[in-house]
């Protein structure tokens, strides 16, 4: 089928699935769906939570958004600023259509170090539906997803600290686009899953949802070698691809699928033309997930370990001396983790690690290893058991080749050696909980070496600031 007629057929059946409610239909309430999804908008993975929260999210599968019963939906508590609408909202869920809005921003200041000191504001706007098929039309386990992103503002690392782990993870592609429209399906009670159409390959593969406790997109939630050594690509970007999940055990997942490449897909002027561009290659992806202690009854702490392989096939410029020639295809290694390590009574107060590690090849990548950690503490003080405050340190290394040609060219004297080996972004992190849809995150940043990716030596950076994020 032309590509032309895929879009006209899935905004027809968008358009049926919602002559119900321009009808009126009101069928008896129900709990109201999951609003929230487990990560910063930014970088989500496609699973959904009650409400906007950071209190150790651990990995591993979960039903889809417009099919998750609302947790809070019984409690005098919102959890969303809006409300359910005078209880238009529960009525929707019911007849299948899910709302989704969330509002993320970052506000930094470079105290010192850097290229110069300043401030900088960023913003982030997240408009979704979610339409039950099952309940709309009865197709047991299916669900469409149609995704709108906005960005706005400045970026503090790109302006004022001119390093290479952004500070703000709501900081990029500065417009309006068409972030997802794609159809998900469950099969034998979601012993597999199909995701297919118009998403970030990164919804699925590839993150740690427990990293946005911190506001650094080096933590948030996917390790920064994977797109900057491919054409891996994350939320809120999208190209056309199949996703598969499958539960081997019950605790334990493959992840697999095919994804688009497509460079012209990031441009602003295609920001709503998903058949822009041509296909140069695509990606092909696996990943492992082992999920301890998430099953009823199980007494273990519970985790998530992943481990994955990525294999690129278009063609990227190869890593050398004289920066000349092409490798066809780039492929890539990670392990992943979180795991709780402490866990106080039986609510949700406890210490969680995180952690992950990426092997790129030096023959056509920018990072060749890539070393993140971190500790987030659960319930803080007395009565704040929703609060979160975090530790983490992250470790990018520069390709050896790309230090070595560009001290053959501009610093033959004194090599290499005299050229920062990576960057590292060290960040403490406070999440204050004010209500179910309101997080403040008072946040600090100390970057080392932040020239060390522009082959400049510059003094270690210090930004202050924090993030705001609203469920709406």
């Amino acid at each position: 089928m032309h590509p032309g007629g895929i879009w006209i057929m899935i905004l027809a059946i968008i358009r049926i699935a919602l002559l119900p409610l321009l009808a009126g239909l009101s069928a008896p309430g129900i709990a109201q769906t999951a609003l929230a999804d487990d990560l910063a908008p930014t970088d989500m993975l496609a699973t959904a939570s009650p409400a906007v929260t950071d209190s150790i999210p651990i990995d591993g599968p979960k039903p889809a958004a417009a099919a998750q019963p609302h947790a809070a939906a019984a409690s005098n508590d919102r959890d969303t600023l809006t409300g359910d609408w005078g209880g238009l909202r529960p009525r929707l869920a019911a007849d299948g259509i899910a709302f989704r809005a969330d509002y993320v921003s970052e506000a930094f200041t470079v105290a010192s170090g850097g290229l110069r000191k300043g401030t900088a504001y960023t913003q982030q706007i997240r408009a979704s539906v979610d339409l039950d098929m099952d309940r709309i039309a009865g197709w047991r386990g299916g669900t469409f997803h149609l995704t709108i992103n906005d960005r706005r503002g400045h970026g503090i690392s790109s302006d004022f600290v001119g390093n290479r782990l952004p500070i703000q993870e709501a900081y990029g592609g500065q417009f309006t686009k068409l972030s997802e429209l794609s159809y998900e399906q469950d099969f034998g009670h979601g012993a597999v899953n199909m995701r297919i159409g118009y998403f970030a390959m990164g919804n699925d593969l590839g993150g740690i949802s427990a990293g946005c406790n911190f506001v650094n997109a080096a933590f948030c939630a996917h390790p920064l070698s994977m797109s900057g050594d491919s054409s891996w690509y994350n939320y809120p970007n999208a190209r056309w691809g199949a996703a598969f999940r499958i539960r081997a055990r019950d605790n334990l997942f493959v992840r697999t699928g095919i994804y688009q490449v497509n460079p012209a897909l990031g441009l602003e002027k295609n920001a709503f033309r998903p058949f822009a561009g041509h296909t140069s290659g695509v990606i092909l992806p696996i990943e492992i997930e082992y999920t301890p202690g998430q099953r009823p009854g199980d007494h273990a702490l519970p985790g998530s370990y992943k481990l994955g392989f990525y294999y690129d096939t278009a063609d990227a410029a190869r890593t050398s001396r004289t920066g000349t020639g092409t490798v066809s295809g780039r492929m890539g290694y990670y392990f992943l983790m979180s795991q709780t390590i402490l866990r106080e009574g039986t609510g949700k107060r406890g210490l969680a690690v995180i952690g992950a590690y990426t092997i790129n090849p030096r023959v056509a990548a920018q990072i060749t290893r890539w070393y993140m950690a971190g500790l987030i503490q659960t319930g803080t003080f007395t009565g704040r058991d929703s609060d979160t405050i975090g530790l983490g340190l992250v470790h990018a290394v520069l390709n050896p080749r790309l230090r070595e040609a560009y001290a053959e060219i501009n610093n033959p004297m004194s090599g290499m050696d005299a050229l920062p080996q990576g960057e590292t972004a060290i960040e403490l992190s406070y999440g204050l909980q004010l209500t179910p849809w309101l997080i403040l995150r008072p946040d600090v940043q100390y970057i080392v070496e932040p020239g060390a990716f522009s082959y400049a030596a510059r003094k270690d950076a210090v930004a202050v600031g924090g993030q705001v994020k609203m469920q709406f």
